[in-house]
């Protein structure tokens, strides 16, 4: 499995280009990206994990099969750090994310830090839009 980053993506696109034309490949690349799988950070620290399905000009975001993870409390940190002590000599403490099924979500734009297309390698060869001709046509 690859993560390939959004950002990365976006800085490939040439820096001066007609509105028109800058416009149109912006939609391709949304268009590329429906129904693929979306991390998406947030600025509380949460993790989303779903379908891409919609954006908006306010850069939400839907997500459908969406799942939430969130990072452990301090108090399961501190009795996964209290148990660790106890059973073994490591000096690692290990404690997992919380999750829970959402079903169809919304994420305000505002509050996404990182967006990561969550691909397998055989998905790698669709993933430069510029080289498909079902999208472009021929070049």
């Amino acid at each position: 499995m690859i993560i390939y980053n959004l950002v990365t993506a976006c800085l490939r696109a040439p820096f001066v280009m007609a509105d028109n034309v800058e416009k149109a490949e912006a939609e391709t690349f949304l268009k590329s990206l429906l129904n693929k799988n979306l991390r998406i950070y947030t600025t509380d620290g949460r993790l989303f994990i779903g379908t891409f399905k919609c954006t908006d000009t306010h850069s939400n975001v839907v997500l459908s099969l969406c799942y939430e993870y969130r990072q452990p409390s301090q108090q399961k940190l501190l009795e996964a750090a209290a148990a660790a002590a106890t059973s073994s000599s490591k000096d690692t403490v290990t404690a997992n994310m919380t999750s829970r099924y959402l079903g169809l979500v919304v994420v305000p734009g505002q509050h996404i830090a990182k967006m990561e297309v969550e691909e397998f390698t055989s998905q790698m060869k669709s993933r430069s839009i510029f080289e498909r001709k079902d999208i472009y046509g021929h070049r």
